[in-house]
């Protein structure tokens, strides 16, 4: 990567955190929205049906500000692999996931997601993989195998570990996603661009919703259709926008630290809103998940690399 968020301009920085912010919040709210949502109508046909909806007012956006929808050819193949990655996987796993497990459960594990984030940044993006970052290794590990564990015996039941890998694959699908999105971007206006990726996303689900599940969506209450316009404009169409216009403006590791908050708010929200129980284990994991995070995503530039003497190279001194 070209540099760390300490390079990038003040004004740049700040809108991108603002950006974070509104993604992590609308990512968090939306656990206990599509628990409630899930008990009302079947996930794939709960996506798909939100994610096309978004898509259409977000191109009809799109188009009211002069942005072109057209995909530009060397594009095409990027944009339906970062559909696939950021939508299709992060979506349909994340909400089957939530078939085996409560909502603050799968907001925990699919959210060490920024964990993943930087291990791929090594490869992908050139990123070393630093003390840090394997210590982060560690601590994301240590997270899942208490909550699955829970110190005595298995916490969330063998039925339930369906759930654990559905979670965790959507995690690590989400951060190849990114990483591939900040090495090779797609140019096209950030509307359009959210638009499509939403819908061409939310397509798979959508045709696999009509084989596989069948939804009664006229017997479906109120806070049922208020859950799907929940998830449609908010988690699939706002968080979404401001998603892609963070990670244009930071890089990859930081804009995964955003997401940090995500799953705190999804635990704190699903206690309150449904009435999930926080055990110990479930706190303990969701610590030591956020400690990983925090430390694989520390800057390139941190201290303990001029303490050690690793960092040998001659920094450039800005002006």
């Amino acid at each position: 990567m070209s540099g760390t968020i300490a390079s990038l301009p003040r004004r740049t920085r700040l809108v991108g955190v603002a950006c974070l912010m509104v993604t992590a919040f609308g990512w968090g709210l939306n656990w206990p929205a599509t628990k409630l949502l899930l008990q009302q109508c079947p996930p794939l046909t709960a996506r798909g049906i939100a994610g096309i909806v978004a898509s259409l007012v977000l191109a009809r956006v799109a188009a009211s500000r002069g942005e072109s929808l057209a995909v530009p050819d060397g594009c095409r193949r990027r944009l339906a692999r970062a559909s696939v990655l950021n939508v299709t996987a992060w979506m349909g796993l994340t909400t089957l996931s939530m078939l085996w497990l409560k909502a603050g459960e799968a907001a925990t594990l699919a959210y060490t997601m920024p964990v993943w984030t930087a291990l791929l940044a090594w490869p992908v993006l050139g990123e070393r993989l630093a003390p840090p970052r394997v210590a982060a290794l560690v601590l994301g590990i240590g997270g899942v195998v208490l909550l699955v564990g829970g110190g005595s015996g298995f916490s969330l039941g063998a039925a339930q570990l369906p759930g654990v890998a559905i979670a965790l694959g959507a995690a690590v699908l989400f951060a190849l996603g990114t990483v591939l999105g900040k090495r090779s971007p797609i140019d096209m206006a950030p509307t359009a661009l959210t638009a499509w990726q939403v819908g061409l996303g939310c397509v798979p689900l959508l045709i696999a919703s009509f084989a596989l599940e069948h939804a009664d969506l006229l017997a479906m209450p109120w806070f049922g259709w208020a859950a799907l316009a929940y998830t449609a404009a908010m988690s699939m169409g706002i968080c979404y926008l401001t998603w892609f216009a963070a990670l244009r403006r930071l890089d990859a590791g930081t804009a995964a630290i955003g997401t940090l908050l995500t799953p705190i708010i999804g635990v704190t929200a699903s206690a309150v809103a449904i009435g999930e129980t926080l055990s110990f284990p479930q706190l303990g994991s969701l610590v030591l998940i956020v400690g990983g995070i925090v430390l694989a995503t520390w800057q390139h530039d941190v201290p303990w690399r001029r303490w050690t003497g690793l960092d040998r190279r001659v920094r450039p001194v800005a002006n």
